[in-house]
């Protein structure tokens, strides 16, 4: 069965990672299972421009990755259901990151770097960044309730799509989706 599933999904790809046929019904149609919670907007929206740092305190915003579509994750080490699909993003952003794609995790809230970095060495997190927003000033204003959030941007770094809640990222739907948006540049 999965394997029909993902040749029914790849067929999809194959047929929405043409730039004019890409559009959203295209992208909804590639979701499954968890993916299904994947909510794209009817409009692209801006994000906010405030600032979080790195691990050496160096600030950054969203706009720093203009240019490539975005899947950025909002987390914390206490949340169990981040901490599960962290090895998700993590495979799929080695297995799509590069010059058109790239997963980026923030923490939320008070997320001490040592915790992180050992939560990610017990789950084999190789290729994520270590952002942290501890005041949660942007989480706030980009309207994260609850942990993991997860939001796609496009090239132009504004918001086509939310998912609230964990997700199998490394999943064939997953996989379908950030296919076809890349193929779509």
């Amino acid at each position: 069965m999965r394997f029909i599933s993902a040749a029914v999904l790849y067929t999809a790809l194959a047929l929405g990672a043409n730039a004019a046929l890409a559009g959203t019904a295209e992208l909804e149609a590639l979701r499954d299972g968890s993916m299904k919670k994947l909510a794209f907007v009817a409009e692209p929206t801006e994000v906010p421009s405030t600032t979080f740092t790195d691990v050496t305190g160096a600030e950054h915003s969203l706009a720093d990755w203009q240019g490539k579509y975005v899947l950025v994750n909002f987390w914390a080490t206490w949340c169990a259901p981040c901490r599960k699909e962290l090895p998700a993003l993590d495979a799929l952003n080695r297995d799509f990151g590069g010059e058109r794609f790239e997963v980026v995790t923030i923490a939320t809230g008070r997320n001490p770097v040592p915790a992180i970095e050992r939560l990610f060495a017990e789950v084999g997190v190789e290729s994520l960044p270590i952002l942290l927003d501890p005041k949660l000033t942007l989480s706030r204003e980009m309207g994260v309730l609850g942990l993991p959030v997860s939001v796609i941007l496009d090239p132009e770094g504004r918001e086509i799509a939310r998912m609230s809640g964990d997700a199998e990222w490394n999943s064939d739907s997953a996989r379908a989706i950030i296919g076809a948006l890349v193929a779509s540049e």
